[in-house]
């Protein structure tokens, strides 16, 4: 019997929570954005409250398979951010649960999650798609005063033709505006031209108000069909300023779906293959009837058989045969005719491939369009598990809760998904890659990225450990801290100040010794730091001592003791003999001229740093050795 154990009920509550609360600022988010794109259509059109509710609706509908992935990558960072942050994570791995069985419990819930998501992308979305672009169509179509474009006719008011030239979008005007005006035929149209002007709706949506200005007006007096042999009666006035009412319902009415049949967004995975089946039969088809007809075109004339062709084919591929020298034996007349035909037939293959490859070329983006909502369904639902799966370790290494750290990750790390989703989904989109790998490369990019995070978090890696990183800057760099040393509140036990002494007068000793057979001035020998390699335990020797007797007189109750011990300065016991611990890297970077240059000049700067810090430490010593004396002088030490 499985058995949920209190851990597990634990860590998928502060989950959940964290994941409503995400999910909806996601949304949030998401719906913002969304919205921009389409905020034109929605203001000026006089919609009803219940219309925009619909839309928001929709929308965020439309939104939500978007919405999941940020939000478990948001909601797995925070949660286990805080359960590291409060060190309730370490007191996990204490009790010898690891990291992969605290993940457990919401490995099941982002499974359920990501089958929620793709059934919510196969049954739902498509409905919420369709739903939303017959919406979207009909708010389009009622007001046709926004919708009006620069430089076509425009049939969309009734009875009427409109082409404007140019439209300000700022104040609403109409620039070089023509129309025709129909009432009962096309010859009893009147022609109007204006050089500005401005459409409007009326305040109950029932009319179109048009105010024209400087224009003339040109009608025909007398229905039917024009006749070559009588005159027709016609007026033409001239105007200044002239309104013209035209009827429109703009009633809010649903457009018709039909014109949304080709929408690959608003079909579930079967209609996909099902209509791809179709398409891919209607396509082959004209593939099949341009085929027949280029057969036909190409071997239909009765002037060259089959033979004549072989033929001529043979005479080609001989290397006695020259077509210029055929051309050359021609008369100027002949000449001219046969470029003449050439290019007449060049031209004509030209236009007839041109409008072939429309044909094809509108087939193939519309199965490419399907293909790429097929894998959506897959890669968008599959990204539920990648995100955790990089989330909830970035958390456990991170050890950062709240709404700080975790969110900059996750914007960084959303943003990084979302360039290479939409140049996948541009490039498979255009043909440029093949579907499948347009759609697969965010997810293939970001798998690898959750693996790592997933080992290293396992690992109890300190990879986003800042004092990590801060501390190989500064010895990249030679920067150093200084040595922070303050009286203690409570002392086990006292310095052994006699013992101390002597270990001073020591590493006294050994400092004047070094510095006679080490002249750390000079230059140090290149063929010996990059090629033969010494090692210097001397100065080793004396650090590790003198940080022993450094933590033993850190115990003393004297100030001057104290202040004294913070003059001492952090060695770099290593860096004046050679750049690196492997002798191989030093051999390359000897042979990398500008980085050998470097490194050599670097070195000889420890060198002189050493020299320095040795004569700091010998004068350091000596004070704290005089001070130990008048310490025992006094009884206290």
């Amino acid at each position: 019997m499985l058995r949920i154990k209190k851990l597990d009920k634990f860590i998928a509550k502060q989950f959940g929570l964290l994941f409503v609360g995400t999910f909806f600022i996601c949304q949030f988010v998401l719906m913002m954005q969304f919205l921009w794109k389409y905020i034109d259509e929605l203001i000026g059109k006089g919609l009803s409250m219940d219309v925009l509710a619909q839309f928001f609706w929709y929308m965020s509908l439309l939104l939500v398979p978007q919405a999941l992935p940020l939000a478990i990558l948001l909601s797995s960072l925070i949660t286990f951010g805080n359960l590291g942050e409060s060190s309730e994570l370490t007191a996990i791995k204490a009790a010898g649960i690891s990291l992969m069985q605290s993940f457990r419990p919401l490995i099941v819930i982002v499974l359920m999650v990501t089958v929620g998501s793709f059934y919510f992308q196969n049954v739902i979305g498509p409905q919420a798609n369709m739903s939303f672009g017959q919406l979207l169509l009909s708010m389009k179509q009622k007001s046709p005063e926004l919708e009006i474009p620069e430089g076509i006719f425009y049939d969309g008011i009734p009875n009427c033709n409109l082409y404007v030239q140019k439209k300000d979008l700022s104040t609403g005007k109409l620039y070089g505006i023509m129309i025709y005006k129909m009432n009962n035929s096309y010859d009893d149209a009147a022609i109007i031209l204006a050089d500005s002007g401005m459409l409007q709706s009326t305040a109950e949506k029932k009319h179109l108000v048009l105010t024209l200005h400087s224009g003339e007006w040109f009608e025909n007096m007398q229905g039917g069909a024009l006749s070559s042999s009588a005159n027709v009666p016609y007026r033409r006035e001239t105007f200044t300023d002239k309104k013209i009412v035209l009827d429109f319902d703009a009633d809010f009415n649903i457009a018709d779906a039909s014109a949304l049949s080709n929408n690959a967004k608003g079909k579930s995975l079967s209609q996909i293959r099902h209509d791809m089946d179709s398409l891919n039969l209607v396509y082959d088809s004209i593939g099949r009837t341009i085929y027949r007809e280029a057969k036909m075109s190409y071997y239909a004339d009765a002037d060259v058989s089959k033979a004549d062709s072989i033929r001529a084919l043979k005479m080609a591929n001989t290397k006695t045969f020259s077509f210029d020298s055929i051309y050359n034996r021609l008369p100027l007349a002949q000449k001219q005719q046969a470029i003449n035909q050439a290019l007449y037939k060049v031209q004509g293959e030209t236009s007839d491939l041109e409008f072939r490859s429309m044909l094809t070329s509108d087939g193939d983006k519309l199965i490419r369009q399907h293909r790429i909502e097929a894998y959506n369904k897959f890669t968008l639902a599959l990204s539920c598990i990648i995100f955790f799966f990089i989330g909830a370790p970035l958390g456990a290494i991170i050890r950062k809760g709240g709404l700080g750290l975790p969110v900059i990750m996750s914007v960084l790390i959303y943003i990084f998904y979302y360039i290479f989703d939409s140049m996948g989904y541009r490039m498979a989109r255009s043909g440029i890659w093949a579907v499948w790998f347009g759609k697969i490369i965010s997810t293939a990019v970001l798998a690898p990225l959750a693996v790592f995070f997933t080992y290293k978090a396992n690992k109890d890696s300190v990879m986003f450990n800042m004092d990590v990183y801060v501390n190989f800057f500064m010895n990249l760099l030679g920067l150093r801290r200084k040595r922070s040393i303050y009286k203690k509140e409570v002392i086990i036990h006292d310095p052994r100040y006699a013992t101390d002494q002597h270990l001073l007068l020591q590493i006294n000793d050994e400092i004047a010794a070094y510095d006679k057979t080490h002249n750390l001035k000079k230059a140090p020998n290149f063929v010996k730091v990059f090629f033969k390699y010494e090692p210097d335990h001397t100065i080793e020797n004396i650090s590790e001592r003198l940080e022993e007797v450094i933590e033993e007189l850190s115990n003393t109750r004297d100030k001057v003791i104290l202040t004294k011990l913070n003059a001492y300065p952090f060695m770099a016991v290593k860096a004046h003999t050679r750049p690196f611990e492997h002798k191989w890297l030093n051999i390359i970077a000897a042979a990398i001229v500008p980085v050998g240059i470097f490194l050599y000049l670097r070195m000889w700067r420890f060198r002189l740093r050493l020299m320095r810090d040795l004569k700091v430490i010998t004068a350091t010593n000596n004070d704290i050795i005089n001070r130990i004396e008048i310490l025992k002088q006094h009884g206290k030490a």
